[in-house]
């Protein structure tokens, strides 16, 4: 979490920046009654990302319905991550590089007990979406235009 919190996108990768996009779209969606699913899948496709679509949507409704807190996301033309942002993207890369345990031991602290299970397997899938795409957080990943 700490590598990502209050960063400057610009200083991020493309698997970074994607997330954050991705969460700040979601929240705009629903905060303005529109399907965030259909909202993102153009993107999710551009990005080879479509296969984790229906995680992603599922992990961030879950995140909204069973969080211990409120979460706060920044508007998506801020051009910082936020605290929760951070912590997302943090889960994701715990999940490859230390496995569900440590994961889990931190969504125990972020949402209700019930809402881990299946946080974990989400964010797995949403995981292994991004290391297919090439668009894992910390990896080298090309851009859409370098893509054919």
């Amino acid at each position: 979490m700490y590598q990502f919190v209050d960063r400057d996108l610009d200083s991020l990768d493309p698997g970074c920046r994607f997330l954050v996009w991705s969460m700040r779209a979601w929240v705009t969606s629903m905060g303005q009654r529109n399907c965030p699913a259909h909202a993102l899948a153009p993107a999710f496709a551009k990005w080879r990302m479509i296969g984790g679509l229906q995680a992603f949507h599922r992990s961030m409704l879950l995140f909204n319905r069973d969080a211990l807190e409120t979460f706060g996301f920044s508007p998506l033309a801020c051009n910082r991550v936020s605290e929760h942002e951070a912590l997302i993207m943090g889960l994701i890369v715990s999940m490859r590089e230390h496995g569900p345990h440590s994961a889990r031991a931190t969504l125990e602290m972020m949402v209700q007990e019930e809402a881990v299970g299946d946080l974990l397997g989400t964010l797995s899938t949403v995981s292994a979406t991004l290391m297919v795409a090439g668009l894992f957080p910390g990896d080298a990943a090309a851009t859409p235009e370098t893509r054919h």
